[in-house]
């Protein structure tokens, strides 16, 4: 795994030596960002299962103002904080070793002392926890950390039959990529 574009482009991230965890290709993170290029500078990202934190991490080369990544399992977690020491990143990152909704609802309750919204939100919980997306993508129709026109990126398998409308959140768009698919839902727009 690298990273794709940006300040931190072509350095190398440290992938698991666990079963279990499937990151994000390189592949499809260079189509996710040939998409959200033009955007992403300035912006704030969740990062929520985030894994390796390739997903954030991309984001933060490309100029992203702040990334937190969200991962529940404790070698995940600290994986990510390996990544980020390993490139340098000492600003703008924060990883929450927590389950990805308590996470959001962490968010929720600071979003008070927070002046940026946050523009993008990336998720891709285990293909297997059918129920991750429909827990998390239902808290996000309400979140009030989310600016007007946020837009949600679900990651999840081509054979996943995932509604396309949570609430307000409505999916824009959808990509296919070999075994995976991105759904992007808009917020508020």
């Amino acid at each position: 795994m690298r990273v794709i574009a940006g300040s931190l482009k072509g350095r190398r991230l440290k992938a698991p030596d666990w079963d279990g965890l499937r990151p994000t290709s390189d592949k499809l993170r260079e189509t996710l960002f040939n998409i959200l290029a033009p955007r992403i500078a300035g912006a704030r990202v969740v990062d929520a299962y985030a894994g390796t934190g390739a997903v954030g991490i991309e984001a933060l080369s490309r100029g992203a103002f702040d990334v937190i990544f969200i991962e529940n399992h404790p070698p995940a977690a600290k994986l990510i904080r390996h990544n980020l020491d390993s490139l340098g990143i000492d600003f703008g990152a924060t990883v929450l070793a927590v389950d990805a909704l308590h996470g959001l609802e962490l968010l929720s309750s600071r979003q008070k002392s927070r002046a940026i919204p946050i523009e993008y939100v990336f998720i891709d919980p285990p293909y297997a926890s059918a129920s991750d997306y429909t827990r998390v993508l239902d808290f996000l129709d309400a979140a009030p950390f989310l600016a007007p026109g946020a837009i949600i990126i679900v990651e999840h398998r081509k054979n996943f039959d995932l509604p396309g409308q949570f609430g307000s959140l409505r999916r824009a768009r959808v990509l296919k990529q070999g075994d995976a698919v991105l759904s992007f839902f808009s917020f508020g727009s």
